[in-house]
């Protein structure tokens, strides 16, 4: 909103400063204090409304240490998050791009599906909150809209580079070496064409095309493209959410990850949205992406405001409305800037989190089957809690998580140019 009222006065009065809100690292910068500072001030007011309205954590004895300290804490600390986010988008970013209302709508998609999981839970008293069906069903229709979206939306094109000539860098853009096309950028001499590429790791040109898996049908197998784009992408974003939310258990764990995520996602937004720094790194240009910037910029804010009252000991809980709609953020992000393949390397802590619990209970049910007695691989799932039970301190866990996370984040980045 506050983009077109400044280009407005830019153009209508040459107001001084205005034209500083066509830049987006600027409105970036806005998004990322005003987020911080709204999240910072906000969670004391909405911390005094949970405990005096009695909203606080049921805790289920597991024996860990410390655990029964956290009863009654304030939970559905997600709002906090998810209205700092939305409060900075709607202000800075220009709300006719596409990626942008997406990012809208899975923001408020997740975040209302995780407030009725937590509503359940602390209103009704159940602790298994929403059923795993209807939280999948949920889960799988925001996929469904983003696949399909992303599938078919004239606006969601790439561009591929020149492929007969060469580059040499000057002091703006790579330009043309060739006298036919001398002076255009690397971008310019092809048109932006919908496709359904994506980056992956380790690979010549570091392109895969989800296409090519139905080449067997003929010439016109790009046609049918979505038969495996759908399925891919409503998994992925089952997947990540899933694995944010089993991440949310200790003090301050999922909400710093997520914030080293953003982070990394907010560069490869940048850097895939920018000419010169896509034909630099030699990976595919998305236009319109660099608007996401604003977004990351919202969604660290958002972060590490929250992570004031988060971090050990923790004075509020996110909850599933914060969890499960950070998940879906991180995973919708990443397939639109085309990195969802990175997501194995970027999102690790997440990744080995959802596969210790299912090593878990796939051993434990194997080993009842066969033996009449389940053994457990872990001392428990998800593996933070081994940890817990080995005798580590969760500060401790938390900040060597977070350090892990850090050496994954610039792994994640260095891969745009190992192949």
């Amino acid at each position: 909103m506050l983009y077109n009222f400044f280009a407005w006065l830019d153009k209508a009065f040459d107001f001084p400063g205005a034209g500083m809100f066509q830049y987006i690292s600027f409105r970036m910068g806005l998004a990322t204090i005003l987020s911080l500072i709204f999240s910072m001030i906000i969670g004391k007011y909405i911390i005094r409304f949970l405990q005096k309205k009695q909203i606080g954590e049921s805790i289920r004895d597991l024996g860990l240490a410390g655990q029964m300290e956290k009863k009654g804490t304030p939970t559905m600390g997600g709002i906090i998050i998810l209205s700092s986010i939305l409060i900075s988008v709607l202000l800075f970013n220009k709300l006719d791009n596409i990626y942008i209302l997406l990012m809208i709508f899975t923001t408020v998609w997740l975040g209302l599906l995780g407030f009725i999981d937590d509503y359940i839970k602390v209103f009704k008293k159940n602790k298994q909150g929403m059923s795993s069906k209807m939280k999948l069903m949920g889960q799988s229709i925001l996929g469904l809209v983003v696949a399909l979206v992303l599938f078919f939306h004239p606006q969601v094109v790439i561009k591929d580079k020149c492929d007969t000539v060469s580059y040499v860098q000057t002091e703006s853009v790579f330009q043309v070496e060739n006298s036919s096309a001398k002076g255009v950028n690397a971008y310019e001499c092809v048109e932006a064409s919908k496709s359904t590429k994506t980056t992956i790791p380790f690979v010549k040109n570091n392109e895969f095309d989800y296409a090519v898996l139905l080449k067997w049908i003929g010439k016109d197998y790009q046609k049918w493209a979505w038969l495996i784009y759908i399925p891919v992408i409503i998994f992925i974003i089952v997947a990540v959410s899933n694995g944010a939310n089993l991440t949310d258990g200790l003090d301050g764990l999922a909400i710093s990850t997520t914030a080293i995520i953003g982070a990394t996602l907010g560069v490869l937004a940048y850097v895939s949205g920018n000419t010169i720094f896509a034909d630099y790194l030699n990976i595919m240009y998305i236009p319109d992406t660099g608007e996401l910037m604003i977004f990351t910029g919202a969604l660290i804010g958002a972060c590490l405001g929250f992570y004031w009252w988060n971090c050990y000991p923790a004075q509020i809980f996110m909850g599933d409305t914060g969890s499960l709609a950070l998940g879906g953020i991180i995973a919708v992000f990443a397939v639109i800037i085309r990195k969802e393949l990175l997501i194995p390397i970027l999102c690790g802590i997440f990744l080995v989190q959802s596969i210790s619990v299912l090593l878990q209970v796939s051993y434990f049910k194997y080993t009842k089957k066969k033996y009449g007695e389940g053994k457990r691989l872990f001392l428990m799932a998800p593996i933070h809690h081994h940890y817990q039970k080995k005798g580590w301190h969760e500060a401790k866990i938390v900040q060597r998580f977070f350090i892990i996370g850090i050496m994954l984040a610039v792994f994640t980045v260095i891969t745009l140019k190992i192949r």
